[in-house]
């Protein structure tokens, strides 16, 4: 499952690529022929384009009114199968920074990120993160999972890459970036720390996180779950019969009460799960819908960084029996 999932990361879909770097190429040579400088505003905002939402939203924290940031993965969407719109090669061009997650999670913009890099300054967040502190892929030596944000400890020093980006590109601001980088920092200490109180409520016997794909291995580590999913490190492989019925024996042997949806993975596999443990015996409950590879809609409760942490965790915790928040 694994296997499959990493060659997928390195694959990609070639010929989607290779078009959108086509379509790159004659973007940046219209910029050039106009004798701009890449379409870089002097004045203003500095035009920030982000992947995802989370590495958005970093950046709006750390940049606040000296940058105008524009995401391109919204709500639900799933970052390992996303493909770069022309509307979004053209926002890409026209940024003074791009900024992305890195670690292969944005596999099918690969080659158009490629690009970039030599036309314009990008910059990915995982860079910042010690190559120590990374989780393997097991049987692919050098392939690293890429969801660094489950843990906050990570995220803390990954968002370090995105002030110093700031920084490079608009050194007048340079001081107010740091201010709000320490800030934002001490905010995400807060944050780890509540997560660890919170977690460590939930039963031992119940502490296991069963989802839909391989997301949560580094939530898992930090914090003290066993983590089990139905899918790899990427969402690109569907889960067979032999990894339902696999995890269903291990969930019913462990009398695991809850199982977990993803707000970008469609719910079918983990429904077919409930479904497999309930035949042999065990009721298992949904135990809900976590925010996985995308921040939530803007207006709800997951639309920063930290909402989505505080309402993943607070789903997890409940629904595997540990304490419920005081109001």
């Amino acid at each position: 499952m694994i296997r499959t999932a990493s060659c997928d990361l390195r694959r990609g879909t070639a010929a989607a690529n290779l078009l959108l770097a086509v379509s790159f190429a004659a973007l940046a040579a219209g910029a050039i022929g106009c004798g701009g400088d890449g379409g870089r505003r002097r004045d203003g905002p500095l035009r920030v384009v982000a992947t995802t939402g989370m590495v958005a939203d970093a950046a709006a924290r750390i940049g606040a009114e000296r940058v105008r940031v524009v995401g391109l993965m919204g709500p639900g969407v799933d970052p390992h199968l996303y493909k770069a719109s022309e509307g979004d090669v053209r926002r890409l061009q026209e940024a003074d920074l791009v900024l992305y997650n890195g670690l292969h999670l944005e596999a099918r913009m690969g080659e158009v990120l490629g690009h970039l890099g030599a036309d314009r300054p990008t910059r990915d967040v995982a860079s910042a993160v010690a190559p120590g502190d990374l989780r393997a892929v097991p049987g692919f030596s050098g392939a690293h999972d890429p969801h660094i944000w489950f843990d906050v400890r990570l995220w803390r020093d990954a968002v370090v890459a995105v002030g110093e980006a700031l920084a490079a590109v608009d050194p007048a601001g340079a001081a107010e970036y740091r201010r709000n980088l320490d800030a934002y920092r001490a905010e995400l200490d807060s944050l780890d720390a509540w997560v660890r109180a919170r977690t460590a409520t939930v039963p031992e016997p119940a502490r296991v996180l069963a989802t839909a794909h391989d997301a949560f291995g580094y939530f898992g580590r930090a914090y003290g779950l066993e983590v089990r999913a139905l899918q790899g490190i990427s969402t690109a492989t569907e889960a067979g019969t032999r990894d339902v019925q696999d995890l269903a024996a291990y969930l019913a042997g462990r009398r695991v009460p809850a199982v977990f949806v993803e707000s970008s993975v469609p719910p079918r596999t983990v429904e077919a799960l409930q479904a497999a443990v309930r035949a042999r015996g065990h009721e298992v409950s949904i135990g809900g819908s976590l925010y996985s590879d995308a921040l939530g809609d803007p207006d709800g409760p997951a639309a920063t960084y930290v909402g989505m942490v505080r309402a993943n965790v607070t789903t997890i915790v409940e629904a595997l029996g540990g304490a419920k928040e005081a109001p």
